[in-house]
């Protein structure tokens, strides 16, 4: 079996990440750097922790300008090297879907001008859930916008307690289950996908491209972070109900072009070198959303199976 390529540094570098980033892992404040679990699928084989590492990358992957380039349609990326964020153009105005760190608004803020957008035109800003790395900078992007912000419900309490350098989080419109966004034309739809958080969001929307009509799903996260109780959690006692809930919904999603809150989830590198005038689109890959669907929940099911039976409790979902 093929082992996902990360290098010898990429390795020592993102499992010290892993600590910088034990704060914010899903409902796991102590993440630890065990492998965890492993995991074949579509002829390559993963831990628990490798899976982490390709989302999370190194320290520096969270903060570095990644190219800002159009994905397809009227969206565009503007994120840094393994935290995504998202810009929708309309008519009347952008949306922006994660503000990742707040020290990243300056850097999503160059990628928005340096596409020949104004960073002021931005009218809401979603997110994907509620990490730090994801939507921590909410509060500075409407401060420089105006932008209403909106995010599930179930994420709020989450979200109200994040509070860089004391800043309130400012929250706009409680978004529940399939609400829809619209803005210039645009619809976007919020799916309750929970699991990762309680309020984690996978949004949807149709773009238009040469023509034809795509489905854009851009997942929030399906991923068991390192360290995550889905046995006996005493915050959330039905988290592996959740997560289960969660993968019904994403598998029930039609889908032409996946994205993700970060970058690996749809292979982002890869297919950004294949950008060519021309050529096929590369992000047009309903094949590998349902890859990436593959991976997630074989890895969530390895994970329950392996503290179902540390537990004593035997086999479960």
């Amino acid at each position: 079996m093929k082992t996902p390529m990360i290098g010898l540094f990429g390795c020592v570098a993102a499992a010290l990440a892993v600590l910088a980033l034990g704060a914010y892992a899903q409902q796991a404040p102590n993440a630890n750097r065990e492998p965890g679990p492993q995991i074949s699928v579509d002829g390559y084989t993963y831990t628990q922790l490798q899976l982490f590492q390709r989302n999370v990358g190194a320290a520096d992957d969270q903060s570095t300008q990644f190219p800002a380039h159009k994905i397809i349609g009227n969206i565009y990326y503007v994120g840094t090297t393994s935290l995504a964020s998202f810009l929708v153009v309309t008519p009347q105005g952008n949306i922006l879907i994660d503000s990742t760190y707040e020290r990243n608004v300056a850097v999503i803020q160059k990628s928005v001008e340096q596409l020949g957008f104004k960073f002021s035109d931005i009218k809401i800003l979603l997110g994907s859930h509620a990490h730090a790395d994801h939507m921590e900078g909410d509060a500075l992007v409407k401060q420089l916008t105006g932008a209403q912000v909106m995010a599930m419900a179930e994420d709020v309490p989450a979200l109200e307690a994040m509070k860089p350098e004391g800043k309130p989080h400012p929250i706009d419109r409680v978004l529940h289950d399939r609400d829809e966004v619209k803005l210039g034309g645009m619809t976007l739809v919020a799916h309750l996908t929970p699991g990762h958080t309680r309020g984690c969001t996978t949004w949807t929307m149709k773009i238009r491209d040469s023509g034809k009509t795509y489905n854009v799903v851009i997942i929030g996260s399906m991923g068991v972070n390192p360290g995550v109780k889905l046995v006996n959690n005493s915050d959330v006692p039905n988290l592996a109900e959740e997560f289960t809930r969660g993968f019904k919904v994403m598998r029930s999603l039609p889908c032409d072009v996946p994205l993700g809150s970060h970058p690996g989830m749809y292979r982002m590198q890869e297919k950004y070198a294949k950008l060519k005038q021309g050529d096929p689109n590369p992000f047009i890959d309903p094949a590998g959303y349902k890859i990436e669907m593959d991976i997630d929940e074989a890895m969530f099911h390895a994970v329950l199976d392996q503290q179902q039976k540390a537990s004593g409790g035997g086999a479960g979902l």
